[in-house]
């Protein structure tokens, strides 16, 4: 499962803009728009999450599990824990 959060942070990180991750996952822009935009666990339909996160993995991107250990090397960000920040 994947997170509006992640989805955002993603993009980010490999400096896609929202039309770009629509093309590139063959969803539309506005599926895109809800998705990042829904809190927590993206809702929608399988197809269509799947086309998206193949998009991100397909421009470097590895998303990780909350406690799953990280599968390759390199930059990236992951959160310790929800509302664990310090001030």
């Amino acid at each position: 499962m994947i997170t509006a959060a992640q989805m955002r942070a993603a993009r980010a990180l490999v400096g896609m803009d929202q039309k770009t991750l629509a093309e590139r996952s063959g969803v539309s822009l506005a599926t895109i728009q809800r998705m990042e935009a829904s809190e927590g666990v993206v809702r929608g339909v399988v197809e269509s999450l799947t086309r998206v996160v193949d998009a991100l993995n397909a421009a470097g991107v590895e998303l990780i599990a909350e406690n799953a250990p990280s599968e390759a090397t390199g930059r990236g960000v992951r959160l310790r824990r929800s509302g664990a920040h310090r001030g």
